[in-house]
């Protein structure tokens, strides 16, 4: 079987990240159609050897397509969603228009892909965050439920785009002059993208995107709103707290959780070791542990630092890390659409 495909947002971090995958897994495209906002318009793009040309979006794009990646924003997943389901497409969204939706489902592969054969069309790729979180920790649900979550995520400055490495780059280089100049190793510049609200050389910002009632971010809420859907359980219970780190690349993220049952250490590392999407990085006396310069640009989630609570019995502690552009987007999609489509 090939495909006609098409991607919109082909020239962002994910849409490109979407077509390296693609090309690596050798997916089968009959014809290929990438998308991107008007100043884009015309820019070459080589894929398997082949160089297509992004053209620009209207209601009309989608007719003759199997399938559709969306890399943008909610405004416009929401603007075309119904154009691609009309077109007879299925529709495989990166934003976050659509994850709560009742009749859209929220599918991680490795987890719940029979959810993803109950859609009218468009299926929803979960949050970065959420999805390297629950990869890791999947196993241990599957030993036993998991009641609750205490997570801190540490998550890369790529995932506020390309501008995010651009503000951190530029400003590790003009503390790097500051310092060597007078001598002041942690001084406080003058920011120059605005990505960040704060500076973010030198520091971590515990705010990833605006603030609700409750005092947690949206970007907080998501793990618990999120992970209820993908695990099938509402009550599900999770306290998080997303922070932003002067790392470029991979999410990494804190997880400590507690089991309907105790469960032993052991058993959770042999579940790990045979778990698809996973490797298990837990060797204390080597100081083997998940880091993000251990999981950039591949698609495996790394668990490790695995530990009984000294809180409670039914507790367990341990810490993740994946590349929340591969494995946190642009591979989801993919291997949803490849399990979908039974490639």
């Amino acid at each position: 079987m090939k495909l006609n495909v098409g991607i919109i947002g082909a020239t962002g971090e994910v849409g490109r990240m979407m077509l390296k995958v693609m090309e690596e897994k050798n997916f089968p495209v009959n014809e290929l159609r990438l998308y991107a906002s008007p100043k884009s318009k015309g820019k070459k793009i080589i894929f398997k050897n082949k160089a297509y040309y992004v053209e620009n979006l209207n209601e009309a794009s989608f007719s003759g397509l199997d399938l559709v990646f969306g890399a943008v924003s909610n405004e416009l997943a929401l603007k075309y969603a119904k154009a691609i389901v009309n077109a007879g497409a299925i529709f495989i969204d990166n934003s976050s228009a659509f994850r709560m939706n009742d009749d859209v489902p929220l599918v991680v592969p490795e987890i719940n892909m029979k959810d993803a054969f109950k859609t009218s069309g468009i299926i929803a790729n979960p949050n970065c965050s959420t999805i390297i979180t629950l990869t890791g920790i999947n196993a241990i649900n599957k030993l036993s439920k998991i009641k609750s979550m205490v997570v801190t995520t540490f998550q890369a400055v790529s995932g506020a785009g390309q501008y995010g490495i651009m503000e951190l780059v530029d400003e590790n280089e003009r503390i790097t002059h500051i310092t060597k100049t007078t001598g002041n190793t942690n001084p406080k510049i003058d920011k120059k993208y605005d990505v960040f609200a704060h500076q973010i050389a030198s520091n971590v910002i515990p705010q990833i995107s605006s603030f609700l009632d409750n005092g947690y971010t949206k970007e907080e809420m998501k793990m618990q709103n999120e992970g209820r859907k993908i695990l099938h359980n509402d009550e599900l219970l999770v306290d998080c707290t997303c922070v932003r780190v002067p790392v470029i690349r991979s999410h990494s993220i804190s997880v400590d959780l507690i089991t309907e049952d105790e469960l032993d250490i052991e058993d959770i590392k042999d579940k790990l070791l045979v778990t698809d999407g996973v490797i298990l990085c837990d060797d204390p006396e080597e100081l083997e542990y998940p880091m993000p310069i251990l999981t950039s640009d591949q698609d495996f989630v790394y668990v490790g630092r695995i530990r009984k609570s000294l809180i409670n019995k039914n507790g367990i502690s341990l810490f993740v890390s994946g590349d929340q552009i591969r494995k946190g987007a642009a591979t989801n999609a993919i291997d949803i659409a490849i399990k979908y489509f039974k490639i």
